[in-house]
C-alpha cells in the first residue's frame, strides 16, 4: 500500500511527458552518447560531462513540460527584451574569444545569443496571438523588424551559425502566421539579388568558408581540411560501417571537432549507411511528431510556437548534416541531441519540454 501511495504521489509529475516524443528523443540521445564516447575516448571526462549535460537538459525539459502555454505567453515579452538587452551588452562590453565577441560576464559567463533561439519564436508567437483575426501586412513588417534586430546583433559578433538558427526560428513563425507565397517569392528574389552586396559584408573567414565549400582541395591542409576529412569518414563507412569504436578517421584524429559539430562524420564512419538511415528516420519521426502537436494545438500562439520549435530541430539537423557532408558551408551548428555541448542540449531540452506542454494542454481553450 505504501508503494502504491508513493507511485500515485509521483505519477502526476511524470504524466507531463509525451510518450512518443520522449522515446524518439531518448533513442537519439542514446545514439549520441555512444558516439560521444567513441569520438571523445581521448578526451578524459568528456562522456561524464556529456551525461551531466543530458541530466541538466532533462530537468529543464521536465520543468518546461509542466509550464502551461498561457504562462509561457506572459514570459514572451520580458524574455525577448532581456535577450536583446544582453545582446546589446555583448556588443558594448562582451568578452572576446578567438576573435569573436559572443559572451557576457554577469557573475557567470553566458552566451545571450542562445537565449534568442527560444525567445524569438516565443515573442513572435505572442505578437501574432495578440493580433489574431486582424493580422495585416503592417504586422508582418513589425514582426520582421523584431526578428532582424537580434539577428543583426548576433551576426555582428560574429556568429553566423546562431544567427541562421535564430533567423530561421523567427521566419517559421512569420510563415505559419500566414505570410503570402507572393511575398515569400519576392523576398527570395530580393535575397538572391542582394547576395553580391552581402558577399562584401562577410568577414574574410566567412568568405573563405564559402570558397572552401566550392572547392575544398584548394587548401587541403588548411580551411578545406574539415570538409575533406569528414567526407572521407562518411564515405569510408560504406553500407554497414566499420563498427563501433573502429572508426579510423576519428581515432587517428583526422576529424576535427569530432565530439561537437562533426560528430555526424564519426557516427557515419562507424555505423555506415544503415546507421545514417536509422538516424534520419528518427529525426523525421521527431519532426513529424512535433508538427502533429502543432496541428492539434488549441490556440494560435501554441500552434505557431510548436511549429517553429519543430522546424528549428529540422534546421539544426539539415544544416549540420549538410555542412559535414560538404553541401553547405561550415557554420558551427551542432547535431540535435547528438553533439556534445551543454548550451545546445539545454536549449533543445527546453524546446522539447515546450512541445510536451503544448500537447498536454491541447484541450484547453485560451480565453
Amino acid at each position: 500500500m505504501e508503494n502504491r501511495s508513493f507511485l500515485q504521489l509521483i505519477k502526476p509529475y511524470f504524466n507531463v511527458f509525451d510518450g512518443s516524443l520522449a522515446l524518439i528523443v531518448f533513442l537519439i540521445l542514446s545514439a549520441g552518447t555512444l558516439t560521444v564516447y567513441s569520438a571523445g575516448i581521448d578526451f578524459p571526462g568528456r562522456v561524464e560531462d556529456h551525461l551531466r549535460n543530458v541530466l541538466v537538459a532533462f530537468v529543464v525539459l521536465w520543468i518546461a513540460a509542466m509550464v502551461p502555454p498561457q504562462l509561457l505567453m506572459r514570459f514572451a515579452l520580458p524574455v525577448y527584451t532581456v535577450g536583446v538587452a544582453l545582446l546589446i551588452g555583448v556588443a558594448a562590453f562582451g568578452m572576446v574569444k578567438k576573435g569573436a565577441r559572443r559572451w557576457l560576464n554577469v557573475g557567470m559567463v553566458i552566451q545571450p545569443s542562445e537565449i534568442m533561439k527560444i525567445a524569438m519564436p516565443l515573442m513572435l508567437a505572442w505578437f501574432f496571438q495578440k493580433r489574431e483575426g486582424a493580422i495585416n501586412w503592417k504586422d508582418f513588417v513589425i514582426a520582421a523588424l523584431l526578428l532582424l534586430a537580434p539577428v543583426g546583433l548576433i551576426a555582428r559578433q560574429p556568429d553566423l551559425g546562431t544567427a541562421i538558427l535564430v533567423a530561421a526560428a523567427g521566419f517559421y513563425v512569420i510563415f505559419f502566421a500566414g505570410l503570402s507565397w507572393k511575398v515569400l517569392a519576392g523576398l527570395t528574389i530580393s535575397f538572391l539579388a542582394s547576395l553580391p552586396v552581402a558577399w562584401t559584408l562577410l568577414h574574410d573567414y566567412q568568405r573563405a568558408r564559402v570558397m572552401t565549400l566550392i572547392d575544398p582541395t584548394t587548401d587541403p591542409l588548411g580551411k578545406g581540411f574539415h570538409i575533406i576529412q569528414s567526407t572521407i569518414a562518411i564515405g569510408s563507412g560504406g553500407i554497414t560501417g566499420k563498427g563501433y569504436l573502429q572508426g579510423t578517421q576519428a581515432h587517428l584524429e583526422f576529424i576535427p571537432e569530432r565530439t561537437t559539430d562533426f560528430i555526424f562524420a564519426v557516427y557515419s564512419e562507424e555505423f555506415g549507411l544503415v546507421g545514417n538511415a536509422t538516424l534520419l528516420v528518427l529525426y523525421l519521426l521527431l519532426i513529424g511528431r512535433g508538427l502533429l502537436i502543432a496541428a492539434n494545438a488549441p490556440t494560435l500562439f501554441s500552434r505557431l510556437l510548436a511549429g517553429a520549435i519543430t522546424l528549428i530541430f529540422f534546421t539544426y539537423a539539415f544544416v549540420n548534416m549538410g555542412m559535414v557532408s560538404g553541401i553547405l558551408p561550415v557554420v558551427g551548428v551542432p547535431l540535435p541531441f547528438m553533439s556534445y555541448g551543454g548550451t545546445a542540449l539545454v536549449t533543445l531540452g527546453l524546446g522539447t519540454g515546450i512541445l510536451m506542454s503544448i500537447h498536454r494542454h491541447r484541450k484547453l481553450v485560451q480565453t
